[in-house]
């Protein structure tokens, strides 16, 4: 019998009243709205923000050292706080998010597990947060409620991500951008949460307000070195998972970008439509995933149409387009991990004029190693102007030698720069 046969435990409903989901670190603002909507749904639930080198040293105690590096860290992250004393483990549940694809993240279930097992707490239920239907849990379902709550959840961070990326470099006053970025996410959580009820015509409403309150932040009219980022999932996104990045850029001088929870999630349901296409598969239910497909593009665009209404920040852009971008350079079937998503992403930020990419990756992930590091020869023979640089992030890799590499890549961009500003003045 395997070790996930012997310690599976299921979330009951009973355990919905009495027990507290810690959720571990990716998006921080998208997982605010995430846990909101969660509460709102009767569920008690509590983001962990635990971060420093002790989450990795705690993960490597439990998970060995060739694992996939967000699974040490998420691991990390749900031992310490189990054996922290702040949580009453007889009373916690743990929730994992997974997409049930090839790549190991469809492990770290088993290998928190074992984890749990070890400290003879394999009692604490672990949640599988999967679409896929990997694992039952009686006491948590992802009903049609929870999915519309969740997709505005993630629609609200995106934008919110992207505004005060595009602000946050320029401001006037340090931490504007961040402090109004803090103050919507709040209140949208509560909107998302206990007792709230967010509309269509609402959000639409809403997303106006919002990026007109990030047009009023006073900022400095200066061009800074365009910076994108892609990559694994995890690392693209969390700060615990990435030495803050993002930080890091703004704090060099760099305008990021960052592309959206959003289009992660339409990678997902377009590769059900490709399955049927390539081979035939979800032929009872591939109109369901057309017209989900085509729902959450059109919330997207009307997404889009707002930020160019207004016409101080650059739009997302649309998922339909970024789907066509990748078709002359890797399969649409290629889909383990970010798949051909990654690809597209890096020729996406280049066609916006974004032509500074960062690839975050972990270290041996072979689906990114693919389709970042290994795209980045034919991306760049097409694209001779694009300036990519392939970062590994590991329990064993020194923050100066990835510092470096990106202060390297900064340089090498402000040069560029430097250099197009002298020919357009002499040409002048």
């Amino acid at each position: 019998m395997s070790i996930t046969e012997q310690t599976y435990v299921p979330f009951t409903k009973e355990m919905k009243k009495t027990h507290t989901i810690l959720v571990p670190t990716m998006l921080p603002m998208h997982f605010k709205f995430i846990i909101s909507v969660l509460r709102a749904f009767g569920y008690s639930a509590e983001l962990l923000e635990t971060s420093g080198p002790e989450i990795a040293e705690t993960g490597l105690h439990y998970v060995h050292n060739d694992t996939c590096y967000p699974a040490i860290l998420v691991i990390g992250q749900f031992m310490d706080a189990l054996k922290s004393g702040r949580y009453d483990p007889h009373r916690t549940a743990l929730i994992q998010f997974q997409t049930g694809g090839g790549c190991r993240a469809s492990n770290y279930i088993s290998l928190l597990r074992k984890a749990l097992k070890k400290e003879h707490l394999d009692y604490v239920p672990v949640i599988s947060f999967s679409f896929a239907g990997i694992e039952k849990h009686p006491g948590f379902r992802l009903t049609l409620p929870v999915l519309h709550g969740l997709l505005y959840a993630v629609l609200f961070g995106d934008l919110i991500m992207s505004l005060v990326n595009q602000c946050r470099s320029y401001e006037l006053n340090k931490g504007d951008a961040q402090k109004l970025a803090d103050r919507w996410t709040e209140k949208l959580a509560a909107e998302l949460g206990p007792g709230g009820h967010v509309t269509y015509f609402g959000a639409k409403r809403t997303y106006k307000k919002i990026i007109e309150s990030f047009a009023a932040v006073p900022m400095e009219k200066r061009d800074a070195v365009k910076v994108g980022i892609v990559g694994e999932i995890f690392v693209k996104y969390s700060p615990l998972g990435n030495n803050d990045l993002e930080r890091f850029l703004v704090d060099e001088g760099a305008e990021v970008t960052v592309p959206g929870l959003m289009d992660f999630c339409l990678y997902c349901v377009y590769n059900n439509i490709m399955d049927n296409k390539l081979y035939g598969r979800n032929r009872g239910i591939h109109l369901i995933y057309r017209l989900v497909f085509r729902l959450m593009c059109a919330m997207k665009r009307d997404m889009i149409r707002a930020v160019e209404k207004n016409g101080c920040f650059k739009p997302m852009t649309p998922f339909e387009h970024t789907v066509t971008l990748a078709k002359d350079y890797i399969s649409m079937g290629v889909k383990m991990g970010e798949g051909w998503l990654l690809t597209a992403e890096m020729l996406e930020l280049a066609e916006s004029g974004i032509k500074n990419i960062v690839c975050a990756q972990p270290f041996g992930c072979l689906p990114n190693h693919i389709c970042g590091k290994g795209m980045m020869k034919p991306v760049k023979e097409k694209n001779p102007d694009v300036n990519i640089v392939a970062v590994d992030y590991d329990a064993g890799a020194t923050k100066v030698n990835q510092e470096n590499r990106l202060k390297l890549m900064l340089a090498n961009a402000r040069a560029v720069r430097n250099g197009e500003e002298r020919r357009s003045a002499a040409g002048a």
